[in-house]
């Protein structure tokens, strides 16, 4: 089943772990993609650009602080950054991402304001 609207929808990754993002929300991540763990068992999915106006500034504080060097490793730990393949408009999944959040083969992406949280189905 592959549902899709503006704020969801379910794939199943490929042999590769190739996840194809839904032609409609594409134009989003022409910027780039950023793929980090999430808060809990999940994965947050960021356009390069909403990662690099919003996320860069709000993980910036006191060196001191210990909360924002806990978010800083939340979100840096396994940080990668990518872009779609201009062909079929799929991003390849982290072996240790797909283990982070327990995927076995079917997602599901929920909008959570400016990125995506991707679960395990």
């Amino acid at each position: 089943m592959n549902v899709i609207n503006a704020d969801y929808f379910e794939r199943k990754l490929d042999d590769k772990r190739r996840l194809t993002i839904p032609v409609e929300a594409r134009a989003e991540f022409e910027s780039g993609v950023v793929i980090t763990r999430g808060f809990g068992k999940y994965l947050h999915l960021y356009s390069k650009s909403a990662w690099d106006e919003l996320m860069e500034p709000a993980l910036l504080g006191s060196i001191l602080d210990e909360r924002v060097a806990d978010l800083n490793v939340q979100f840096r730990s396994g940080k990668i950054d990518t872009t779609l393949d201009q062909k079929q408009g799929r991003i390849t999944l982290e072996q240790h991402h797909i283990d982070y959040a327990g995927i076995d083969r079917d997602i599901v992406a929920v909008r959570a304001g400016k990125y995506w949280r991707l679960l395990a189905k």
